[in-house]
């Protein structure tokens, strides 16, 4: 698994389980949804997302979008 495949599906995890909360129990855990969108939305414009650097030093093999 490279670390573009990881981020993408740690990102829909996230973005599912703060779904999930704001559903059980707080609309706040929308907050969530909004912040991994934003994280998204910048890291395509700059190149940077901080997620890829924790599964680079992880060990996950890198990919070609974040080098």
């Amino acid at each position: 698994m490279t670390v573009d495949k990881a981020l993408f599906r740690f990102a829909g995890i996230m973005i599912l389980l703060s779904l999930a909360l704001a559903e059980i129990f707080s609309p706040w855990w929308l907050l969530l949804t909004a912040f991994v969108g934003l994280n998204l939305l910048q890291a395509s414009f700059t190149g940077i997302c901080p997620a890829a650097f924790v599964l680079k030093k992880l060990g996950v093999r890198p990919g070609t979008a974040f080098e």
